[in-house]
């Protein structure tokens, strides 16, 4: 194997990443986002390096995260939702300059199944994202910057609603009354499928390519959230009665299948 990947982000999803691809044989380095963290991480046996990327440049070791390696995973959460009008495209430009400066020639980029509107219905890898929210337009602006990029081979993975280990969307919507969307169906992804996936990405050079990862199972939001809330033993969140004519987003794929011949192993 004697592959050298890097990890932008060494968190909720990086970290187990990280342990995975050690396990398998390459050489693992890996950014966060303070020293403070970057110490601690090297303690418990990480290459790590303090990287912090904001619309102003970066600062921190990226010259040490990305020399040397034979691709980069990009995991940085976009932080799109707090509305604080962070340009997440301008922060990612300027790691495409880096990365350019470096020349990594391969590159994963998490991407999220929010860059398709809810308008669209059933989608799959085929059809064009058309986001209208601030943050889908952001996302899908970050991919086309990657995907089109001279000289670099990206493969952009967009992942539903994460859960695993302590985090299930769930405990946010326990007790909460007259929900929107509770006809809407699911769209969801276990971390361990999470990181199948991108280990199949790796370990069978699928570069250039663009996979919607997302469990095939879509179960209606009310029916899933009643579940779950009772298996946890949480207070079920109601959901407001649903127009009969609205539509909602079903993602799905068919590249997992083709391209990796990915099943999916973890249940939502």
């Amino acid at each position: 194997m004697n592959k050298t990947i890097a990890i932008a982000g060494l968190g909720w999803l990086g970290q187990p990443l990280a342990y995975r691809l050690a396990t398998l044989g390459y050489t693992v380095k890996g950014s966060v986002t303070s020293i403070e963290k970057a110490t601690l991480l090297q303690q418990n046996g990480f290459d790590a390096y303090p990287v912090e990327i904001s619309e102003n440049g970066i600062e921190g070791e990226v010259q040490a995260l990305l020399n040397n390696v034979d691709c980069l995973l990009i995991m940085i959460p976009p932080g799109l939702r707090k509305n604080t009008g962070a340009d997440y495209v301008l922060k990612m430009a300027h790691l495409l300059a880096a990365i350019t400066e470096a020349s990594v020639s391969k590159v994963v980029l998490v991407s999220s199944t929010s860059v398709y509107d809810d308008s669209q219905g059933r989608v799959t890898e085929h059809d064009e994202p058309k986001p209208e929210t601030i943050a889908g337009k952001q996302l899908r602006q970050v991919e086309e910057l990657f995907l089109n990029a001279e000289g670099l081979q990206t493969t952009v993975v967009r992942f539903g609603g994460l859960l695993g280990g302590s985090r299930n969307p769930v405990k946010y919507l326990a007790g909460r009354k007259d929900l929107a969307d509770g006809s809407a169906p699911v769209n969801l992804i276990h971390r361990d499928d999470c990181i199948n996936i991108l280990v199949e990405i790796l370990k069978q050079d699928a570069f250039g390519k663009v996979f919607n990862a997302v469990n095939p199972g879509h179960p209606k939001k009310s029916d899933y959230y009643f579940q779950k809330a009772k298996e946890l033993g949480l207070e079920p969140p109601t959901f407001a009665e649903a127009d009969s004519n609205e539509i909602f987003k079903q993602v799905d794929s068919e590249n997992l299948k083709t391209v990796l011949n990915y099943s999916f192993k973890t249940s939502i």
